[in-house]
């Protein structure tokens, strides 16, 4: 009889809520506005013609290589960071390999990780959300064969340092450390000038957050090039669709729209944080689109919040099941009007749900 080998059968099913996403979608670090016009302007241009040859990523991976400062061989444009998670975990875990995460973080690591059979070490985030450097570098062992850490970090907006960073993809030198800068727009800070040093590092980037191009999954991931030669043999050759690549290099092209739209991002943050801070409620500083706060103490709390927040018309995330978030909420920020409706609708949502008084520091 057919079955599924045992490492599929033992994966946790994840399955993001994305059914029914009616109103302000502040839920999925989404942009809020859709990408650039100059995408669409090139969406509108697609022909019949280029929908029927394979897809030819080559020109857009020399285009973006430029862009981002690396060479050709070091990039490999993915079908979102997950194919770029995945493609890590195939090119480098065995059945009883380790590999490493820091919790609470994204989910999809531990799953494509589990799917190969690897055994999953979880390091548990220090206080506030620290990460936990000391903690990861004394659980490498001779096993550890991948490491994989957002950052800035999701759901916490928390971010790791440059020295921890090359101290640990030092400490696994026989270890792929990968660093998912899916929110490297949102703070600026980036680990691709450590690649000379750390032949074994791996930097992710999406075109999901900042540009707005979610619905195309489009990602990028560079390393070494004797590292990414590797990871090219487990690649599928048409892995990014001919829309997706007609439209990268226009996005890229367009830094002034990013730009603004980043700053608006920001702006909202800080406005968020600010508003937060003025009513005693706990929440993380975040480097990222998002902002992680406790209305709370257990699920019910935070999903009463959640609903609260939707019958407003305004969605977010209840982030209550990830590790020390119980009773916790993220909201993506987006642009200036959107941050005002956000905080129009913020303090009569804590008001009805009874939790103001519960989030006290």
């Amino acid at each position: 009889m057919l079955s599924p080998r045992e490492a599929i059968r033992a994966l946790p099913y994840y399955h993001p809520p994305l059914a029914g996403r009616e109103g302000l979608r502040l839920d999925f670090n989404e942009n809020t506005v859709g990408c650039s016009p100059r995408v669409l302007k090139r969406l509108r241009q697609i022909t019949s013609d280029d929908l029927a040859r394979y897809p030819e990523r080559q020109a857009a991976e020399e285009k973006l290589a430029n862009f981002m400062g690396v060479a050709t061989d070091e990039l490999l444009l993915t079908n979102g960071v997950d194919e770029a998670i995945h493609l890590l975990c195939q090119t480098y875990l065995s059945p009883g390999d380790e590999a490493m995460i820091v919790v609470p973080t994204y989910s999809m690591y531990r799953i494509y990780m589990m799917a190969t059979g690897a055994q999953v070490k979880e390091i548990p985030s220090g206080q506030n959300f620290q990460f936990p450097a000391t903690d990861l570098q004394k659980s490498i062992t001779a096993r550890t064969k991948l490491i994989a850490l957002a950052n800035p970090n999701n759901p916490t907006g928390t971010l790791i340092a440059q020295e921890q960073l090359l101290q640990i993809a030092s400490s696994a030198p026989s270890a792929a450390v990968l660093v998912d800068e899916a929110y490297f727009e949102f703070c600026g800070q980036t680990a691709l000038g450590l690649l000379e040093d750390c032949p074994n590092l791996f930097v992710a980037r999406t075109f999901s957050k900042a540009y707005g191009l979610a619905g195309l999954r489009l990602g990028a991931l560079v390393g070494h090039c004797d590292q990414m030669a590797a990871v090219r043999l487990v690649c599928s050759p048409y892995n990014v669709n001919a829309i997706a690549l007609a439209c990268i290099t226009v996005a890229i092209q367009d830094a002034e729209y990013v730009q603004e739209y980043v700053s608006e991002v920001l702006h909202g943050r800080g406005r968020l944080e600010q508003f937060l801070q003025e009513r005693n409620i706990l929440f993380w500083p975040s480097h990222a689109n998002f902002v992680l706060f406790r209305v709370g103490y257990s699920k019910a709390d935070s999903a009463a919040f959640a609903e609260n927040m939707r019958r407003q018309g305004i969605l977010v995330r209840d982030r209550s099941s990830d590790y020390g978030c119980e009773g916790c909420v993220r909201i993506t920020l987006g642009t200036r009007a959107h941050t005002n409706r956000l905080l129009d609708a913020l303090g009569p949502a804590l008001k009805e749900a009874a939790m103001q008084g519960a989030a006290l520091r």
